[in-house]
């Protein structure tokens, strides 16, 4: 039987298993928690060192890397359990905080050496911002069951590192730490470039950290509890509740599809006509699509894939703040940066494009066509324009594993 690259939820319940089984004095599992729909939460840990390391995959949908990457270094620790005693600590793998959305997310499973970018979006799916799992609502407001297992885990455990895995299907490498690890930049940036995964030289993600280029968003001293993304959207977060613990939490983001032009450091002559151009871009394509659905009014969306709809109907509605946001911000100078704006320009209005089409695909099936046949001009126009290149599976996890052990050593050492 083919071994997927990316596991499924049910696979990595599966693997995590047989490793159990096989190295039962070094690895356990055990329940967690469980999601809205009532599937297992499942923890991954090994070793038994008295300081505590949290990895967190499976946050978002439609980033499955996370997973392997899990399964790929408990693997190794199963093997190397000296690594684990080196560390002096026990490390444990949540190993898909968001099972609900990735099996709507399931189904695409990459061919390698050359995956389809078109293909990838047929199974496309991302919640919205109140159905992430990492994001907390305003008091009074009640967690997500996902949210609210967590942090009991992460009340439990007080671990000294939080690493969150995501990822993303065309862009950048980066890095998010809530607090410095001297160190940790300069290591993440070494294995990128061994990997041959081009870092985003000034990631759009995170508008109110303070970035270290390239590649790295630090969280700057006495930011609060709010995360806001480039839409204005503000929630608290999963990342920041541990630092009553002393916990720092680390975001790895890896592509599937590298863009070179991220890393161009070049100038750019005259930002602002950029800046405009990208969110004309943006806006375009949001109109594109609202063309096709407003030809079609009263279309019924199945309930199982009302989901897929309203993370569509988020995105198009924040559409016009985000080109604010950009606009507002004093812009930056390099051609990377204008990269990585431009990506997100395309990406978005694409998101929209198969996530409608599938929630649409029942009820409005020739509806649903033209989105298609929009997904897939779009995806060959950012593989024309941006030159995409496939990052092996294996880089990908490579990324993040090299990366959680470099930074852990670095942090353990710092603990003495």
């Amino acid at each position: 039987m083919r071994t997927s690259l990316y596991p499924t939820v049910d696979e990595l319940e599966r693997r995590a298993r047989t490793l159990a089984r096989a190295a039962p004095g070094r690895l356990r599992l055990r329940q967690a928690g469980e999601s809205r729909a009532g599937r297992p939460l499942w923890l991954l840990s090994a070793g038994h060192g008295e300081r505590q390391i949290l990895t967190v995959a499976g946050a978002h949908a439609n980033e499955p890397v996370g997973g392997a990457s899990a399964l790929r270094l408990a693997a190794l620790f199963a093997r190397r359990p000296g690594l684990l005693e080196q560390l002096g600590c026990t490390w444990h793998f949540l190993l898909c905080l968001d099972p609900d959305g990735a099996r709507l997310a399931h189904g695409w499973q990459p061919e390698e050496p050359a995956p389809s970018l078109t293909e990838c979006h047929r199974f496309f799916y991302r919640p919205a911002f109140a159905r992430q799992p990492e994001s907390l609502p305003a008091p009074p407001g009640a967690p997500l069951p996902e949210s609210a297992a967590l942090l009991r885990l992460l009340d439990e455990l007080r671990p000294v590192a939080q690493f969150t895995l995501h990822g993303i299907e065309f862009g950048g490498a980066f890095m998010m730490m809530t607090r410095e690890v001297p160190g940790a930049a300069r290591a993440f940036r070494e294995t990128a470039a061994q990997l041959r995964v081009p870092v985003d030289l000034h990631p759009v993600d995170g508008p109110d950290w303070r970035l270290d280029p390239p590649g790295v968003l630090l969280l700057p001293d006495g930011h609060g509890a709010g995360e806001r993304d480039p839409s204005g959207y503000v929630a608290d977060s999963t990342w920041f509740h541990p630092r009553r613990h002393g916990t720092a939490t680390v975001l790895i983001e890896t592509p599937a599809w590298a863009v070179p032009a991220m890393s161009d450091a070049r100038p750019v002559t005259d930002p602002y006509a950029e800046i405009a151009r990208i969110g004309e871009v943006l806006l375009g394509r949001i109109r594109e699509v609202t063309d096709v659905l407003g030809e079609r009014p009263g279309i019924v969306v199945p309930e199982e894939l009302a989901p897929l709809h309203d993370a569509a109907r988020e995105l198009v509605e924040v559409a016009p703040s985000i080109v604010e946001t950009w606009a507002g911000e004093e812009p930056g100078r390099f051609r990377g940066h204008f990269a990585a704006l431009g990506i997100s320009a395309r990406r978005i209005p694409l998101r929209v494009a198969a996530m409608t089409g599938r929630a649409l695909a029942r009820g409005a099936p020739e509806t649903a066509e033209i989105l298609g046949n929009l997904v897939r001009e779009w995806s060959q126009e950012l593989e024309k324009t941006y030159d995409l290149r496939w990052v092996p599976v294996s880089a990908q996890t490579g990324l993040q594993v090299r990366t959680m052990l470099n930074t852990a050593a670095l942090m353990c050492a710092e603990g003495g």
